[in-house]
C-alpha cells in the first residue's frame, strides 16, 4: 500500500478509538468534566501526563530545532526535562494537598482575593492560548503533508476532532484518550528512530548509536562524520555551541520554572485519589517521558546527516518523491539562485539556496531514510497524537479557568453543577476557534511558540506558587503586584523581539542582557519574585488562617504533631 493508504488508515484508526474514548468516558459531572471524578490510577494518569507533556513541540519540532541548531538546541532538552522533575517533587504534591485542581483557583485562595484570581485567569489565558497556538501549528504540519491539504484546511480538521473528545469527555474524556495517544506517539517516534539507528550503525538501540562508528566500513564515528559535513558546508561543528553561556542560562531555567507554572500539568496531580498517587503518577511519567527526551538527541543527528547526504550539490531534477511532497507544502523551499539546477545547501545566505522548516525533520526522516510506507504514515498519526493530547489538556485548562474561576467563583456563585457544566463547554468551544485562528497565523515554528509559553508562565505563575507554598506571610498585593509586572515585562519584551508588534524586530546585538526572547522569562520571573517581596514588606501580612493552611500543607499526610517526652 502507498503512504497515502497507510496514512488515511492508520490516523482513521486512531482519531476513531479518540472518538470512541471519549464517548465511552463521556463526562456527567463538573468533578468529572475537572478532574476525571479524581479516581485515575497512578499508571493512567502517568501515561497521560506524559503525554500532555509531550505535545507538538516535543515529537515534531524539538529533534528538528537540534537538527538545526545542533549543541544550541540541548537547552530544550536540559529545560524541560528538568522543569518536569521539578514540577514533581517540589509543587505537585503541595499543591494536590491544597485541594485546588486550577492555578487560578490555588491563588485565589491562598491570596484570599478575588482581584488575584482574576489576575491568574487572565495570566493562564495568555500562556494556554500562546502554547496551544503551536499545538495547532503541529497539527496543521501534519495533515498538510500527510493527508495533502493545505495547513490552514489541517489546522481545521484538527479542531474539530479536538473539540469532540475535549467538550463531551472533559478531564475524564482527555486522560482516557491521552493514555492511547501516549501508547500511538511513542510507538511512532521509536520504531523509525530504531530502523535508522541499525541502517546507519548496525545498532539497534539510537541512544546508543548515536555514538557509534557508521556501517560503512569507514570505521568514522557517526557523530564525527557530521561534524565534518557540517563545517564543509561552513556551518558550525554541530556539537560546538553558538550561544552566549548567559543566554543557555537563560532559557535553560526559563523552561525549567515555566513548566512548574503550566497549568495544564498541574491539574494532572488531581485526577488521582491521594497524594500519595499524584507522586507515583508523577515518577512514572517521568520514565516514560525520558524515552523520547532521550532518543531525541539520537533522531536529530540521524535527520540532519540523512538531509545532507540526500540534498547537498545534487541535482534538483533527480531529487526522490518526498523532496517535491514537501515542496508542495511551502515548509521545504529550493531557489536556483545561479540556475545552474543543482541544489546549493551552504551557510551562506547569499549562496544558499534551500530552505527548510524545523518542524518537518522529524516527519520527513523515515521518508528521506527509505523506510517502509507503513512506518512513515506511524509518525503522522504519532505526531497528530502529540499535537492534540496536548491541545486537548490545554483547551480543558482555558475552559475552567472561564466556568470554574470566574464564573463560579467571581460573577455567579449560585450557578448549578449542569449550568457550570454548559458554560465550561461553551467556553472550550470558543477556545477552540481562538486556537485554530493562533494555528493558522503562528508566530513562529512550534517549538518556538511553545518556548515562549514556558517564559509567560515562568513570569506570571512560578513565583507566586512557590512563595504561596513556601512563604507563608507572602500577601495578596505582593502576589498580584508581582504577576502583573512580570507578564507584562514578559508581553512586552516578545513584542518587541520576537513578535514585530512594535515595529521592526530588532537586532540580537539589541538583546536585553544578551538574553534571547525565549530567555527572557528568567528575567522577568527574577523581577516578579523582586517586585512580591518589595510590595509585602510595606503591606500588611495575610490572616492567620491562611498562613495556618500554608503550614499545613507542609506537613505529610498522617503525620503527627512532635511531642516532647
Amino acid at each position: 500500500m502507498s503512504v497515502q493508504v497507510w496514512t488515511y488508515l492508520l490516523v482513521g484508526v486512531t482519531f476513531a478509538l479518540y472518538i470512541g474514548i471519549a464517548i465511552w468516558s463521556r463526562a456527567g459531572s463538573t468533578k468529572d468534566f475537572y478532574v476525571a471524578g479524581g479516581g485515575v490510577s497512578p499508571l493512567a494518569n502517568g501515561m497521560a501526563t506524559a503525554a500532555d507533556w509531550m505535545s507538538a513541540a516535543s515529537f515534531i519540532s524539538m529533534a528538528g530545532i537540534i537538527a538545526f541548531a545542533g549543541y544550541d538546541g540541548s537547552v530544550y532538552l536540559m529545560g524541560w526535562t528538568g522543569g518536569y522533575v521539578l514540577l514533581a517533587l517540589l509543587l505537585a504534591p503541595y499543591l494536590r494537598k491544597f485541594g485546588k485542581f486550577t492555578v487560578p483557583d490555588f491563588i485565589g485562595d491562598r491570596y484570599y482575593s478575588n482581584t488575584a484570581r482574576m489576575v491568574a485567569v487572565f495570566c493562564a489565558l495568555i500562556v494556554s492560548f500562546t502554547y496551544v497556538a503551536g499545538q495547532m501549528r503541529g497539527v496543521g504540519v501534519v495533515f498538510s503533508r500527510f493527508l495533502q491539504v493545505d495547513i490552514n484546511t489541517g489546522v481545521i480538521i484538527g479542531m474539530v476532532i479536538v473539540l469532540f473528545y475535549a467538550v463531551l469527555g472533559g478531564m475524564k474524556g482527555i486522560t482516557y484518550t491521552q493514555v492511547a495517544q501516549y501508547c500511538v506517539l511513542i510507538f511512532a517516534f521509536m520504531v523509525p528512530a530504531i530502523f535508522i539507528s541499525f541502517q546507519m550503525t548496525g545498532n539497534p538501540i539510537p541512544q546508543l548509536g548515536m555514538g557509534s562508528t557508521l556501517n560503512d566500513g569507514s570505521g568514522t564515528f557517526l557523530m564525527d562524520r557530521l561534524n565534518g559535513l557540517s563545517t564543509e558546508l561552513g556551518f558550525a561543528e554541530y556539537t560546538d555551541g553558538t550561544k552566549s553561556v548567559i543566554d543557555v542560562f537563560a532559557i535553560t531555567l526559563a523552561l525549567m520554572v515555566g513548566t512548574a507554572g503550566l497549568p495544564h500539568v498541574i491539574v494532572r496531580f488531581f485526577t488521582v485519589k491521594r497524594v500519595k498517587d499524584a507522586r507515583k503518577s508523577a515518577g512514572l511519567a517521568l520514565l516514560l517521558i525520558a524515552i523520547l527526551y532521550t532518543t531525541a538527541p539520537a533522531v536529530s543527528v540521524f535527520a540532519k546527516m540523512n538531509l545532507i547526504n540526500t540534498v547537498s550539490n545534487e541535482e534538483y531534477s533527480l531529487m526522490p518523491v518526498w523532496f517535491k511532497n514537501w515542496e508542495e507544502t511551502g515548509l521545504l523551499t529550493f531557489d536556483d539562485k545561479n540556475k545552474d539546477g543543482i541544489i546549493q545547501y551552504v551557510a551562506d545566505k547569499d549562496k544558499n539556496e534551500l530552505t527548510v522548516d524545523n518542524d518537518i525533520m522529524v516527519l520527513a526522516n523515515p521518508e528521506i531514510a527509505n523506510l517502509p510506507a507503513w512506518v512513515i504514515a506511524l509518525v503522522a498519526a504519532g505526531g497528530l497524537a502529540a499535537a492534540l493530547s496536548t491541545a486537548a489538556g490545554l483547551l480543558l485548562v482555558i475552559s475552567a479557568s472561564v466556568s470554574h474561576d470566574l464564573i463560579k467563583k467571581v460573577f455567579k456563585p449560585n450557578i448549578s453543577e449542569k449550568g457550570e457544566l454548559w458554560v465550561a463547554r461553551g467556553a472550550a468551544t470558543v477556545a477552540v476557534v481562538i486556537a485554530g485562528y493562533f494555528g493558522i497565523n503562528p508566530p513562529g515554528f512550534v517549538a518556538a511558540v511553545v518556548a515562549l509559553a514556558f517564559g509567560l508562565a515562568a513570569a506570571s505563575f512560578f513565583p507566586a506558587i512557590v512563595l504561596g507554598i513556601f512563604y507563608k506571610k507572602m500577601n495578596k498585593e505582593g502576589a498580584i503586584g508581582g504577576m502583573v509586572v512580570g507578564i507584562s515585562l514578559m508581553l512586552f519584551y516578545m513584542a518587541k523581539f520576537k513578535l514585530g508588534w512594535l515595529g521592526d524586530i530588532p537586532d540580537k546585538s539589541e538583546w536585553w542582557f544578551g538574553i534571547s526572547p525565549e530567555g527572557f522569562g528568567t528575567v522577568a520571573m527574577i523581577v516578579n519574585f523582586i517586585v512580591a517581596l518589595v510590595i509585602h514588606r510595606f503591606t500588611p501580612d495575610p490572616p492567620e488562617i491562611v498562613q495556618e493552611i500554608v503550614e499545613n500543607i507542609r506537613i505529610p499526610s498522617g503525620a503527627g504533631e512532635a511531642v516532647d517526652h
